[in-house]
């Protein structure tokens, strides 16, 4: 084959020689109408990475199946019971490659300010060269797929397409479910359109003759994200946020770049559409750190009559402010990568029945029959477990059966309580935000912001105290601003500066949405639960609506408006009188002390923190002296 172009490299790529032939790939015509620049690109990429053969995915069915008939004979994929779990499949990673490697994520930003204390910064001109050298023949001996995905419904005005490059197969079926991947998304790029180049490879080449592994992946790991060009290098990983571009690295790292130049913000949010016994429809959007219910939240079953809630997305949030004035948002992903563990009919039963079929599952526990396993999905486990390593398993093994880790990646349309307006072009309007966090004391189950520049400040101090003591010291808060530590891609205090140049924006056009907080995990002092959760939460979110319509009472308090009495009906979720006074106890000392710690983590963004949010604060301390006095 011989790569001939006269259109100019992206940065960091080596000048492709006209007429430099290489070696014997088989190389498979792009569709007819392919940007000159996307061609220009995965040539530049083959020869760097030198692969046997290139292909163009299409993202039909028929693609899928020849992907995953490969991987069973591979090894990659155990194709599951039908009779338990139709045209579903389980993969086993490598032991080393089973999660996010946040040491080894980088954002390279021309000037290492913009990346800000929270994320691992590199120079761009040091990384580029060191992937240059990492990707120089990563794909020798594979096949390179080349596949073209929107972030959002096609041709939506808030969607974004990008296309990945990968040497993983596991990888394209998984783009296949979790966006709208193939052709018809290659041709939503046309010469004025920007799109982002996202290059991965698993970084285990193979020498002639050398039999391949089951997992390949490679101990040396780089994601590597380049805000100004827009760029995704991914080395060495083939699971999940690493490997997955569309998800964290694009839709939330390069997303968040792009929506604070267009003036619009990619969150880690969830999407509900709720309907009260009145018809009315509301949305929300709502952002969690993990292990604070997320995915239990996105898929709620209220349990106060007459409410009904719809899922849009249980993960990324993209929000605009619409041609209306009115803050719109979208779901740019078409699928749910969930965590495995903990999922079960008692917990999540819309999550369980939306696996029924037509799922990969990654490092969960095999059974006998079949079927699958992990901790949660029933209160015992089956006999002859094969554990997630495929090791034969019982309940004295003294491990997990299935990865803390494992997931499950399935279509959002396979969702019992999908929304019909998930993918809607448009997007929806949001009628109010809400944060949340795990936290054993001083938040209360809920409260209402004072206005948007106070919601701001809760993002930024949304935190969590630490449950175990790998994490840290026990009880210690753990900051997870907008629940965007890991994901944002530029200085967090930047961040809440364009979150309050959005809403200065709304609030011209009468679009601003009320802003809450929630933490359904404050315990009393004898260590019980307070609050029972799951389908619960329902009531809380009635209220939070019943205020954005304007029909709920409220009280102020320091921290918001809280319910009035008699405005939620505790009484029907089985919590005395006496706990619903200490889900909503405030203690100033305590308020005063975390105030403190607030200040110490705005220092270490050097005088870069808004002075709209040093000024909630300081309102803060202000209130809680005076509860205090």
């Amino acid at each position: 084959m011989t790569l001939t172009t006269g259109i100019r490299p992206l940065d960091g790529v080596p000048e492709v020689v006209d007429q430099i032939p290489l070696h014997d790939a088989t190389w498979a015509l792009p569709p007819e109408g392919t940007d000159p620049r996307v061609i220009a690109w995965v040539e530049k990429m083959a020869h760097l990475t030198t692969p046997d053969t290139v292909v163009w995915c299409d993202g039909s069915r028929r693609e899928a199946d020849e992907l995953i008939r490969g991987m069973i004979d591979q090894g990659t994929l155990i194709r599951l019971n039908a009779d338990h779990r139709p045209y579903s499949f389980l993969a086993r990673s490598n032991p080393d490659d089973v999660a996010r490697v946040e040491s080894r994520t980088f954002i390279c930003s021309a000037d290492e300010a913009d990346a800000g204390p929270t994320n691992n910064w590199a120079e761009p001109a040091q990384m580029r060269s060191e992937l240059e050298d990492v990707f120089a023949g990563s794909m020798a001996g594979r096949t390179m797929y080349v596949v073209p995905f929107s972030m959002g419904p096609l041709g939506s005005p808030l969607a974004r397409v990008g296309v990945q490059i990968t040497d993983s197969p596991y990888v394209v079926v998984s783009m296949g479910i979790m966006t709208r991947m193939g052709h018809e998304a290659l041709a939503q790029i046309h010469p004025d359109t920007e799109w982002v180049p996202a290059m991965h490879s698993v970084g285990a080449p193979l020498s002639p003759g050398e039999p391949d592994v089951a997992w390949p992946c490679n101990a040396t790991k780089y994601i590597s994200h380049f805000p100004e060009t827009r760029e995704i290098w991914s080395f060495g990983s083939g699971y999940g946020g690493n490997a997955l571009l569309g998800k964290k690295s694009f839709s939330l790292r390069i997303a968040s770049v792009i929506g604070r130049d267009e003036g619009w913000l990619a969150e880690h949010m969830l999407l509900l559409k709720v309907t009260n016994p009145k018809g009315r429809v509301f949305h929300v959007a709502a952002a969690f750190p993990s292990a604070c219910g997320k995915t239990n939240f996105a898929m709620l079953k209220p349990t106060i009559p007459g409410w009904t809630v719809e899922t849009i997305g249980d993960d990324i949030a993209w929000l605009a402010p619409g041609p209306d004035g009115k803050l719109r948002a979208i779901n740019p992903e078409a699928g749910f990568f969930g965590v495995a563990p903990g999922t079960g009919m008692s917990t999540n039963s819309t999550a369980v029945e939306t696996i029924w079929g037509n799922t990969i599952f990654t490092n969960v526990a095999l059974r006998p029959d079949g079927d699958v396993w992990w901790e949660g999905l029933t209160d015992t486990p089956p006999d002859g477990l094969v554990d997630w390593t495929g090791r034969h398993w019982t309940p004295l093994s003294g491990v997990p059966a299935a990865h803390p880790n494992s997931r499950f990646t399935v279509a959002a349309s396979q969702c019992p309580t999908i929304s019909d307006d998930w993918d809607d072009p448009r997007g929806v309007v949001i009628d109010a935000i809400i944060f949340g966090g795990r936290r054993a004391t001083n938040v209360p189950l809920v409260a209402e912001a004072r206005g948007w520049e106070h919601g701001v400040f809760i993002g930024a101090t949304i935190s969590s105290e630490r449950t175990a003591a790998a994490e840290g010291i026990v009880g210690e808060l753990r900051r997870d601003p907008f629940a965007m530590l890991p994901f944002c891609g530029y200085n967090m205090a930047d961040h809440w500066q364009h979150w309050l140049d959005v809403g200065e924006g709304l609030r011209k056009t009468g679009g601003v949405p009320r802003i809450f907080q929630v933490n359904w995990f404050r315990k009393g002092d004898d260590g019980r639960w307070l609050w029972p959760g799951f389908g619960e939460n329902g009531r809380v979110l009635a209220w939070i609506l019943e205020r954005v319509e304007g029909t709920a009472a409220a009280v102020e308090s320091p921290v918001g408006w809280l319910p009035a009495p008699g405005a939620i009906d505790y009484a029907a979720a089985g919590v005395p009188d006496a706990d619903w006074a200490e889900l909503f106890a405030i203690n100033p000392a305590a308020h005063l002390a975390e105030a403190d710690d607030a200040e110490k983590f705005f220092g270490t963004f050097e005088g870069r923190v808004p002075a709209a949010i040093i000024d909630q604060l300081d309102e803060l301390r202000a209130r809680m002296r005076a509860a205090q006095a």
